[in-house]
């Protein structure tokens, strides 16, 4: 039986495990991509011993399994999206080299990195599945048939586009299940929603309109065009841009509930498209094994700076 000296110490150490191992829930569905595609990851079984998932996000895997192989093919754009982006930065997405949090435990802090691969999954999964149900792999979804009629410049709505509100539906469902399952009275799940909304937004605020025309001799009398969803390489620059301006914050009490404000009251709100963060980043050019951080090694590193200098040959390290 514990003494009361025990408890006292165990019930501090106990709440001080649960803050960091919850911001690393939340990302660890990124852990699908190291998986055999020999591996299935839908059906009740397999969906139950894919240990990178919440207990929610186990729910939708059994409910909804025919999304799940795009779930993963998101897992992988995400780490191949994030290390072209952060090719030429102290932190380039360096991976674990095992377990199921991807990107170690520089993910536990709630730094402008950690925003950054929140907003990006967010991004890749709406992606993904979107791009599923354009080809017709879905059974739920297929094209988006509500963009019809002609266009204030004149073309005529046709042809298949991207359904991409299923895709950012199922983002929401899936991507922001484990914050949603921890409450919203807390900083790191209100920062980490308003990231994966961020995400999300770059896409739908890039959407393209692809054309074709129809007419003799290809004089393009009558044209028809339909709606698609930008290169995920253009949202990786878009997100990368917000990544260089995103906002520090901290949670402040208005009325009866928290919000996310600016710490420095001089700057602005941030809007729906920027992204947030709550803590300064870490200096990553020294070993921080307590922090996951593995050092810079084969360039030259300015930790006054977050990026190498022109002619360095960056290299990915994996955290131990």
């Amino acid at each position: 039986m514990p003494t009361v000296s025990t408890v006292n110490l165990t019930a501090p150490l106990l709440l001080l495990l649960l803050w960091a191992t919850h911001p690393t829930m939340a990302t660890n569905w990124l852990s699908l991509a190291r998986l055999p595609r020999s591996r299935p990851v839908s059906g009740a079984a397999p969906c139950a011993r894919l240990r990178g998932l919440t207990p929610g996000q186990v729910g939708v895997c059994r409910a909804r399994g025919e999304v799940m192989e795009s779930v993963r093919k998101a897992a992988e754009m995400v780490i191949e999206e994030c290390q072209h982006q952060f090719r030429n930065r102290r932190w380039n997405c360096s991976t674990t080299p095992r377990g199921i949090n991807v990107f170690g435990r520089v993910m536990n802090q709630g730094t402008r990195e950690a925003a950054f691969v929140h907003a990006l999954s967010s991004a890749a999964m709406a992606v993904a599945v979107t791009r599923a149900c354009t080809r017709g792999e879905l059974e739920r979804c297929g094209c988006d048939r509500k963009v019809r009629g002609v266009s204030p410049e004149g073309f005529q709505w046709s042809g298949c586009s991207d359904n991409l509100s299923y895709g950012v539906a199922f983002s929401q469902t899936f991507v922001d299940e484990p914050e949603r399952a921890k409450g919203l009275s807390a900083g790191r799940p209100l920062m980490n929603l308003h990231n994966n909304e961020a995400g999300r937004k770059a896409i739908l605020h890039n959407m393209q309109v692809e054309c074709k025309c129809h007419g003799v001799s290809g004089s393009c009398e009558l044209r028809t065009c339909w709606k698609v969803m930008p290169p995920f390489r253009r949202v990786g620059v878009v997100l990368k841009e917000r990544f260089d301006g995103a906002t520090e914050v901290r949670l402040t009490r208005i009325g009866s509930r928290t919000a996310l404000l600016p710490r420095d009251p001089q700057v602005k709100p941030p809007a729906a498209r920027d992204l947030l963060y709550l803590a300064p980043s870490p200096d990553f050019c020294h070993l921080d094994p307590d922090n996951g951080i593995p050092g810079t090694a084969g360039r030259r590193c300015n930790g006054k700076i977050n990026a190498i200098s022109q002619g360095d040959n960056p290299v990915n390290i994996s955290v131990k």
